[in-house]
């Protein structure tokens, strides 16, 4: 009679057969025995399960088991070749790696999902700072100096990650039509950097809401050195709190944690902050289409009640709130390159992670790396920047303004204000409605 050990690997290995087959996997189980499943082709890759309940469990809970066992030592991954490992599962389709008993867990994920998915203020701060709380150091040891935390724009392929974070916030200026003075909203203002940018360069006055208590002390110690204090403030604010109304918005890797049910009320808002002439600028990532649930591993350890959106239920909310949409700009492999030098950066300096969380932390945030930059290169994850306005008269004939902002971004020394007057003329927008201080919170 067979044990319930070799029950189980053989459960497995079915599992493996239907579902690899593209690349190559060879597994050594725990009984000793080892196979190869796929067709023998790159990416190939080779793994050993530790210990006597691994075939078990990645039995039962496949989605969420690998990251497990990778994270405690029990799945191991030959030369440590995440990409390769991730690579298989992304080529294949990570749904034909399940099994009837996960079924019956995803459709409980499920469930609960659709029960916590109304994210009230209380919970959305706590959200946050499961994440963004950890230790600023950490965060130093793999992004730019700027401490941008989203998706780079790699205008040249050779481009440094300093280069292209700096393009970024050059693109994203460029959709907003800015002139100086104006009063801008950033809406989830991780460390500062965009609202820095703003204020600096277009002499913006910027209040910048964020939910997590030390993006906001890192955020106003920035100001202080920058000396723009009195132009710049930052607050630990809810979107649904920020009172008054601004002349531009703009919120860059936010929208993911707002949630499905929330999409309308976030733009009601958004549109209920917006001046007559307002312009929103919203950078995002996004998905193929909508879904109930975001992968377990990122759910349970990384973003909590995070969703990555689909564009489409993304403009059918700023449809019902009354908002224009006037821009799409879909961004495919930048998150992916921005990625890859995270996780390299990550790596060079594991033993400074080391010194601030452990093994198992370090292993978990590396295959957060991994997995996320796989996901956007093999995956079906995307970015997409969509600019919002709420008057037909905020548009333009072409997108040439584009180019021509950001050449001229490009060029003018953005130690000094870089005024109106360096902009295309056709990058200008009409100057109308009077502007309004800086809101109340």
């Amino acid at each position: 009679m067979l044990s319930s050990l070799l029950i189980f690997e053989k459960l497995f290995a079915k599992m493996l057969e239907r579902a690899v087959r593209k690349g190559t996997m060879n597994v050594r189980f725990a009984s000793g025995i080892e196979k190869r499943f796929g067709d023998g082709n790159p990416p190939q890759v080779s793994v050993t399960l530790k210990d006597s309940s691994a075939a078990r469990d990645l039995y039962f809970d496949p989605a969420l088991k690998f990251a497990e066992l990778y994270m405690d030592g029990r799945l191991i991954v030959a030369d440590n070749d995440l990409d390769a490992f991730i690579s298989v599962i992304k080529i294949n389709g990570a749904k034909k790696f399940s099994t009837t008993p996960a079924v019956a867990i995803t459709i409980g994920r499920m469930a609960k999902r659709i029960w916590r998915r109304r994210i009230a203020r209380e919970t959305a701060q706590r959200n946050v700072a499961h994440h963004y709380d950890l230790d600023k150091r950490l965060f130093k040891l793999f992004l730019d100096d700027d401490l941008q935390y989203s998706c780079a724009y790699f205008e040249k392929p050779e481009a440094s990650l300093e280069e292209a974070q700096l393009a970024k916030k050059r693109h994203i200026a460029a959709k907003m039509f800015l002139e100086p003075g104006m009063q801008v909203l950033d809406i989830g203002c991780g460390w500062g950097g965009m609202g820095l940018f703003l204020a600096k360069t277009f002499n913006a006055e910027v209040t910048g809401i964020t939910l997590s208590i030390e993006q906001q002390k890192v955020a106003e110690q920035r100001a202080q050195q920058a000396g723009l204090s009195d132009q710049v403030r930052f607050e630990l604010c809810d979107y649904r709190e920020v009172r008054g109304q601004f002349d531009r918005l703009v919120s860059i890797g936010m929208f993911e944690h707002v949630g499905q049910q929330n999409f309308t009320a976030f733009f009601q808002n958004a549109r209920r902050l917006m001046n007559p002439d307002g312009v929103f600028l919203l950078h995002s990532i996004g998905r193929s289409k909508s879904n109930a649930l975001d992968p377990p591993f990122i759910e349970k350890y990384i973003f909590p009640n995070g969703h990555i959106p689909a564009l489409s239920e993304t403009l059918q909310a700023i449809e019902k709130s009354g908002l224009l949409v006037k821009d799409v700009e879909i961004l495919t492999y930048h998150y992916a390159d921005t990625l890859k030098i995270w996780r390299q950066r990550f790596n060079e300096n594991r033993d400074k992670v080391l010194a601030l969380y452990d093994e198992r932390f370090f292993r978990m945030w590396d295959l957060y790396l991994a997995t996320s930059e796989m996901s956007f290169r093999h995956g079906k994850l995307f970015n997409f920047q969509i600019q919002i306005v709420k008057n037909q008269t905020q548009s333009r004939p072409t997108r040439n303004y584009i180019a021509e902002v950001e050449t001229a971004l490009a060029k003018a020394d953005t130690s000094t204000t870089l005024f109106t007057s360096q902009i295309p003329d056709s990058a200008a927008p009409p100057c109308s409605g009077q502007r309004t201080s800086l809101a109340a919170m």
